[in-house]
C-alpha cells in the first residue's frame, strides 16, 4: 500500500472525475476567503487575537485531515485502478498493428460506463513498451512497480516467470497470455493469473484428438519468438509430447529452405508448429516458410503446418482474407495449414471493429483488414481483468491486490469484443471457445472442429467434429500411439516402455490365474458415451457420397472424427433422426430404449450388467461398445453391420438365397444362441430384426440382455404392437411379468419362428392370412394350435421336424440349442454348408453372363472411342492427336514446300453492318459448311477460320510431293464455282463475292497452347499468301510466281492469265497471275466484275475503294 501513499498519487486523486468539485462551490469559497481578508484588515485593534484565532482554526483543519487519513477506507486510496499494458508495441511492427492504445482506450471507456464496473474503481491504462530483447525487457520490468495497479503482460515468455516473481514481491496482479509454464497459478506465483486459456494445452488437446504426437517447432529469428518456441516445447513436453526439436529460421534468403530440410531429415515428424507472426496478418517469415514448403513439395507430402500466434486471437472464418485473395501462391501453400484460433461470435472481428469506427468509439481511419485481430484480445483481457477486480473488491471490501484477486477471480461472464467470454469457477482464468479452421482452396477458411470453452482448462478437453472434413493436400499424417496422450501409460518412441511391458506381463499372468477381466493388456474402456463421443450421420446421403467419391480417381485423404477415409465427408445428423453414428472412426448402431427420456442416470448395477455383456466375444455375436446417455436418449451402442438385419436380407428380392445359403445363416444363429445360453444369458427378444448380417454374410445376434438392462434401470415395460409379438412364446404371452425377463425355452420358440422366416422367406404367420392381433389371441388361448405352415419342398424334412419341435406348445418338449446344433450337424453331414462355397457356385454361374456383358460393354466402349477420335481428328491432325493422347510432346516440324490458300468475303464489313449478329453467324456457317464439303474431296488440311477469312494448306501435315499446288488449285476452282450460285438467306439478291490468294513455299508447323491447343503454321509463306488474298479481286484466284512455276512443272493444263506487276505490302512489286481454269474443268465460274467492258473495278475492303484500270490480260495455257 505504500506505493499508493505518495504525493503524486494523491495529486492524481484530486483530479479524478468523481472527486472534482462543483465550480459554484469553489467560487463561493473564494469569495468567503476574500471577505475574511477584508474584515481582518479593517479590524486592526484586535489583530493579535485574530491571528491567534486563525492559528487555532488552521490547527483544527490539520488535525481533521490527519483523522481522515487514518480512518478513511483503504479502497478510497485506489479509486483509480491503472492497468499497465506491457508489450513490444514499438519494436515489433506486427504487434503495433494491433493498435494497443486504441484497444485499451476503448476497453476502459466502456468499463467506466459498464453498470457492473462503474460502481467501483475508475479504470485507466498505461502503455509500456517492452524491449524485443529478453534481457533488456527484464531489466526494464524491474522498474515498473509504480506504473500501474496491475500488469497485463509481458508478451515475451522468456522472462515471464521472473516477472511473476516481481509481481509477487509487489503484491500486484500480473496477467500474461505469454506464460507457457503449466500450473503457474499454483505454488510460487500467487499473484499470477491467465487472461487466456493456456495455448499449449489447447494445442495439446487438438494434437491428442488427431493423435499427432511427434511435432517440431519452427521459430523466427526474433528473440521474442525464439523464446516462445523454447517455452512452448518445454510446456508440451511437460504435458507428455515428444517435441523433436526447436529450429530457428535464419534471416537470410535460404533460411526457410534450410529449416525445412532439417525437418525432412527428422524421423516420424509430419506436424510443424510455426512460432512467428501469421502470414495472414503480414508475417513475412511465415510467408517465406510456407511458399518454400510448397515449392519443395512438402505440402503435397502430408506435412501439416500449425500457426501458433492464431491461438491468441480470433481469426475470422467464412470471410474473404485479403492475404489469400491477393496471392495465389500463398493460397496454394495454405492448403497445408491447419489453423487453431478463438471462435468469433455472430460478427467477426473486422465487422465489430468497423461498427465501433462508425460509432466513433474508435477514432482511426485505418481499414479493419489492416488491423491485427490481437486488438480484440487486448480488449478482452482488460475487460476480464476489470470484471475480476470488481468481483474481488465487492467480496473483500478493500483494495484489490494480487492475492485478493486470486481468491475470487472466477465465475465472471461478459461479452468480449466479438465473442462471449467467461471464466472458470475455480479461478483458472478466462475461458474461450476455440475452432479448427481449414482452407477451402480459395480465400476463405471454414470450420471443421470445435473445442468448447470449458474444455480449454482441463487436462482432458474434447474436440468435437462439426460435420465438415479437413482436406489434406497430400496424405493424412500418420497417427501415433495413444500412449503418448495417456497419463497411465509410458511411451518410448511409439512403444510402451519397459515399465509398460512389465505391467503387461503382470496383467497376462493375472489372466492365467483368473484375475483379469478385460483381456491381456487391456485398459478400462469408457462405458457411458455421449454426443462428444458419437457423430450421428445421415446414412443414405453419406453412403451415396462415399460411393461416388470411391469411383473417382482421387488421392485426397479426408479426416473424419478419429478416422481417415478416402472420400469427402459425412453428413451430420442427430440421434433423434438417425441411429447410425461414427465412433472412433467406425460406423456403429444405436439401439434406443423405449421411454429412454425417463432415465435420469445410469446406476452401478446397469453398468455391471453391461460390462459382463460387453466382455462376451463370439463370431456370431454383435459386440456391445457402450451405453449411450445424452439428450434424453438412453440406448446401447453396438457394431454396425453393413448388410442390415436378417429381415432386410430376406426382403431383398435381388438377393438369391438357395438352401445352402439359408442353412449357413441358420447355423450362425444356432451357434450364437448356443454361446449365449452356455453363458447363462437369456435373449428374450429374439427375432429376425435382432439378427444382423455383416459384409461377409455372417449372421450375428444382437440385443441380447437388453431386457435385463431395462429391468435394472426400472424402465416401464411396453408390450409393443401385435406384429412385434409374433416371435414371443405362448407361455410368455400369457404371463407379462415373465415376458419381461424371458426364458431359455422361450428363446427356442423364437428361433423356430425365425426358421420359418428363413425357410419360406416370408414374414411370420403370413400364410395364415390373419391380422396379427387375431394371431396373438389364438396363440394365447389354444386349441386349436396356431402355427405357421411350411411346405416340405422348401427345406429338408429333418429341418422342418426340428422347427416343429422347437415351437412345441409345451416348453419342456422343446430341444435346447445344444441339441439343435447336434441335429443340424447330422442333417448337413457330408454337405457343403459353408456360405463361401455357396457364393462360389453363384459366382461361377454369374461369370458366364459376366463375360457376355463385358463383351457388349467393350464393343460399346470401342464405338464411343472411335467417335471421340473422329471428333478430335476434326480439330487436330491425326498424328498430333496420337502424340497428345500418349503424352508425348509435339515437336515443331519443318516443311520445305507447301501451298497455302487464303480467302475472304468482299465487303464483309458492310454486310455485317446491315445484318443482325445471328444473320452474320448463319451466313458464315452456311458458307463454311459449303467450303468444308469441298475440301473433303482434295488432299488439303483446313488450318483455321478467323471471321470471314478461311485458311487451307496442302502438303502439311501429310507430305504429298509437289502435288500440293495442284490440289490447292483444284480446290480453289471448285470453291469459286460453288460461290457463284451461293445466296445469303437474309439477302438473297446480294451476291457473295470472295477473293482467293495462293502461294507456295516453306513453313514450320506445330501445336501451340495447353488450353484448346491449335495446329498452327509459321513462316513468311503465310504472310505472302495473305498478301496475295488481300491484293486480289472479287471472283479471282490470285496466284504467286512460286505456285505458277510448280503448276508449270506438273503440266496438268492449268489456265493462267498474267496480271502484271503488283505491289505486295512488305514484299515490294512482284509479277502475279490469275488462275482462270484447267483443262477438262467444265464447271461454270462466276464472271469477275473487272472483265465488264468500259468500267472501272471498285471493290469494298473496310470502306476503302481500290481502283483497277480496265485492261485485257494476256492469256497462256500451262
Amino acid at each position: 500500500m505504500a506505493a499508493h501513499r505518495n504525493s503524486g498519487f494523491l495529486l492524481n486523486l484530486s483530479h479524478h472525475p468523481r472527486w472534482t468539485q462543483d465550480p459554484s462551490v469553489r467560487e463561493r469559497r473564494r469569495q468567503r476567503r476574500t471577505e475574511d481578508t477584508d474584515t481582518m484588515n479593517s479590524r486592526t485593534r484586535v489583530l493579535s487575537s485574530v491571528v491567534l484565532r486563525s492559528r487555532s482554526w488552521w490547527g483544527d483543519w490539520l488535525v481533521l485531515s490527519l483523522l481522515i487519513t487514518v480512518y478513511i477506507p483503504c479502497a478510497a486510496w485506489g479509486t483509480t485502478f491503472t492497468v499497465a499494458i506491457i508489450g513490444p508495441w514499438t519494436c515489433d511492427p506486427m504487434y503495433s498493428k494491433a493498435l494497443p492504445d486504441l484497444a485499451a482506450r476503448l476497453a476502459t471507456a466502456r468499463l467506466n460506463h459498464d453498470p457492473y464496473t462503474k460502481k467501483g474503481y475508475w479504470y485507466d491504462y498505461a502503455l509500456v513498451n517492452e524491449d524485443c530483447k529478453t534481457s533488456r525487457a527484464l531489466a526494464r520490468f524491474t522498474a515498473l512497480e509504480s506504473y500501474g495497479s496491475a500488469f497485463l503482460g509481458p508478451a515475451n515468455p522468456g522472462y515471464c516467470s521472473s516477472a511473476a516473481l516481481f509481481a509477487k514481491n509487489w503484491n500486484k496482479p500480473l496477467l500474461s497470455w505469454a506464460c507457457l509454464k503449466p500450473n503457474m497459478e499454483e505454488g510460487q506465483y500467487p499473484t499470477f493469473h491467465r487472461p487466456l486459456p493456456l495455448s499449449s494445452r489447447v494445442l495439446f488437446t487438438v494434437l491428442r484428438y488427431f493423435r499427432w504426437a511427434h511435432v517440431v517447432i519452427l521459430t523466427s529469428e526474433d528473440d521474442l519468438w525464439e523464446a516462445t518456441g523454447h517455452e512452448l516445447a518445454a510446456s508440451l513436453r511437460a504435458l507428455g509430447l515428444p517435441v523433436s526439436s526447436v529450429i530457428t529460421i535464419e534471416s537470410d534468403k535460404e533460411g526457410p529452405t534450410k529449416a525445412l530440410k532439417m525437418i525432412r531429415e527428422l524421423d516420424r515428424v509430419r506436424v510443424v508448429i510455426m512460432c512467428m507472426h501469421s502470414a495472414l496478418i503480414g508475417g513475412e517469415t511465415q510467408y517465406q516458410l510456407l511458399t518454400a514448403a510448397f515449392n519443395t513439395r512438402m505440402i503435397d507430402r502430408g506435412y501439416v503446418f500449425i500457426p501458433y500466434d492464431t491461438l491468441t486471437y480470433s481469426l475470422p472464418k467464412g470471410t474473404n482474407l485479403h492475404a489469400l485473395t491477393n496471392d495465389s501462391l500463398l493460397r496454394k501453400a495454405y492448403d497445408g495449414v491447419l489453423t487453431i484460433t478463438m471462435d468469433s461470435g455472430e460478427n467477426t472481428f473486422y465487422e465489430n471493429f468497423k461498427n465501433a469506427q462508425e460509432k466513433f468509439e474508435i477514432r482511426t481511419s485505418t481499414p479493419p483488414e489492416q488491423v491485427s485481430p490481437f486488438f480484440g484480445t487486448i480488449y478482452n483481457m482488460i475487460y476480464y481483468m476489470a470484471y475480476a477486480v470488481e468481483k474481488s473488491r465487492m467480496a473483500s471490501g478493500r483494495w484489490v491486490d494480487g492475492e485478493t484477486m486470486l481468491e475470487s477471480d472466477g465465475g465472471v461472464e461478459f461479452e468480449g469484443f466479438n465473442q462471449h467470454i467467461s471464466s472458470d469457477e475455480d479461478g483458472l482464468g478466462m475461458l474461450a471457445r476455440y475452432v479448427v479452421l481449414d482452407s477451402n482452396g480459395g480465400d476463405e477458411l471454414y470450420m471443421t472442429h470445435t473445442l468448447e470453452a470449458p474444455h480449454t482448462v482441463g487436462k482432458y478437453g474434447t474436440v468435437k467434429y462439426n460435420g465438415r472434413s479437413i482436406h489434406f493436400a497430400g496424405s493424412t499424417p500418420s497417427k501415433d500411439s495413444r500412449c503418448w496422450f495417456s497419463p497411465y501409460i509410458t511411451c518410448r518412441w511409439g512403444r510402451w516402455s519397459s515399465l509398460g511391458s512389465v505391467l503387461l506381463c503382470l496383467t497376462r499372468t493375472g489372466d492365467l490365474f483368473g484375475m483379469g477381466s478385460g483381456g491381456p493388456g487391456s485398459v478400462p474402456l469408457k462405458i457411458i458415451l455421449n454426443l462428444d463421443d458419437l457423430i450421428f450421420i445421415n446414412t443414405q446421403t453419406s453412403k451415396r457420397k462415399l460411393n461416388e467419391d470411391s469411383m473417382m480417381k482421387s488421392q485426397l485423404d479426408v479426416k473424419t472424427p478419429r478416422h481417415s477415409v478416402s472420400g469427402r465427408s459425412y453428413f451430420a445428423s442427430t440421434p433423434d433422426c438417425s441411429s447410425v453414428a461414427v465412433f472412433e472412426g467406425d460406423w456403429v448402431w444405436l439401439k434406443k430404449c423405449p421411454s429412454g427420456n425417463s432415465v435420469t442416470s445410469i446406476n452401478n448395477n446397469t453398468q455391471c450388467i453391461f460390462t459382463r455383456l460387453r466382455d462376451m466375444r463370439h463370431e456370431n455375436l454383435n459386440l456391445f461398445l457402450g451405453l449411450f446417455f445424452d439428450s434424453g436418449i438412453f440406448g446401447i451402442v453396438t457394431e454396425h453391420c453393413t448388410r442390415g438385419s436378417l429381415e432386410d436380407l430376406l426382403n431383398n428380392e435381388e438377393m438369391r438365397l438357395d438352401w445352402m445359403f439359408k442353412s449357413s445363416l441358420l447355423m450362425d444363429l444356432i451357434r450364437g444362441m448356443k454361446y449365449l445360453h452356455h453363458r447363462g444369458v437369456i435373449h428374450g427378444r429374439l427375432k429376425s430384426r435382432n439378427c444382423v448380417v455383416d459384409g461377409r454374410f455372417v449372421l450375428k445376434v444382437t440385443e441380447y440382455g437388453f431386457n435385463e438392462i431395462i429391468l435394472s434401470q426400472n424402465i416401464e415395460f411396453h408390450e409393443g404392437r401385435p406384429e412385434d409379438q409374433l416371435w414371443t412364446a405362448p407361455e410368455l404371452l400369457r404371463d407379462s411379468k415373465q415376458r419381461q425377463s424371458g426364458t431359455f425355452l422361450g428363446d427356442v420358440y423364437s428361433f423356430a419362428i425365425v426358421m420359418q422366416e428363413v425357410i419360406s422367406r416370408s414374414a411370420p404367420f403370413c400364410m395364415l392370412d390373419m391380422p396379427p392381433k387375431e394371431i396373438i389371441s389364438k396363440l394365447k388361448s389354444p386349441p386349436p394350435l396356431c402355427r405357421p405352415h411350411v411346405s416340405v419342398d422348401e427345406a429338408p424334412l429333418e429341418v422342418i421336424q426340428v422347427m416343429k419341435q422347437a415351437w412345441s406348445e409345451e416348453p419342456e418338449k422343446r430341444p435346447t440349442f445344444e441339441e439343435i446344433f447336434k441335429q443340424f450337424k447330422s442333417i448337413t453331414k457330408g454337405k457343403k454348408t459353408n456360405i463361401i462355397d455357396s457364393m462360389l457356385r453363384m459366382l461361377e454361374q454369374y461369370s458366364t453372363n459376366l463375360e457376355d456383358l463385358i463383351r457388349e460393354r467393350t464393343e460399346e466402349l470401342e464405338v464411343e472411342r472411335k467417335k471421340t477420335d473422329n471428333l478430335l481428328a476434326q480439330m487436330l491432325p491425326r498424328s498430333v492427336c496420337l502424340a497428345l493422347k500418349t503424352g508425348k510432346p509435339v515437336k515443331p516440324e519443318h516443311f520445305s514446300e507447301v501451298t497455302l490458300y487464303f480467302s475472304d468475303i468482299v465487303g464483309f464489313t458492310t454486310i455485317s453492318a446491315l445484318s443482325e449478329p445471328i444473320e452474320v453467324v448463319d451466313l458464315l456457317n452456311d458458307l463454311y459448311t459449303l467450303f468444308d464439303a469441298i475440301i473433303g474431296q482434295h488432299d488439303v488440311y483446313k488450318v483455321e477460320t478467323i471471321g470471314d477469312a478461311y485458311m487451307v494448306a496442302s502438303g502439311v501435315p501429310n507430305r504429298n510431293g509437289r502435288r500440293h499446288a495442284a490440289e490447292m488449285s483444284n480446290m480453289s476452282l471448285d470453291i469459286l464455282h460453288c460461290i457463284g450460285t451461293f445466296k445469303m438467306r437474309h439477302m438473297p439478291d446480294v451476291k457473295v463475292k470472295i477473293r482467293i490468294g495462293l502461294h507456295s513455299g516453306p513453313v514450320v508447323a506445330g501445336v501451340v497452347g495447353l488450353t484448346m491447343p491449335r495446329y498452327c503454321l509459321f513462316g513468311d509463306t503465310v504472310n505472302t499468301a495473305s498478301r496475295m488474298e488481300s491484293t486480289g479481286l472479287p471472283y479471282r484466284i490470285h496466284v504467286n510466281q512460286s505456285t505458277v512455276d510448280i503448276l508449270h512443272e506438273l503440266k496438268l493444263g492449268y489456265k493462267i492469265d498474267t496480271r502484271g506487276m503488283t505491289e505486295l505490302k512488305g514484299k515490294g512489286i512482284e509479277n502475279t497471275y490469275w488462275l482462270v481454269g484447267r483443262a477438262g474443268f467444265d464447271k461454270p465460274l462466276p464472271i469477275p466484275p473487272d472483265l465488264t467492258p468500259g468500267t472501272t473495278q471498285i471493290c469494298l475492303e473496310g470502306g476503302k475503294k481500290i481502283n483497277t484500270p480496265q485492261k485485257k490480260a494476256a492469256s497462256s495455257l500451262i
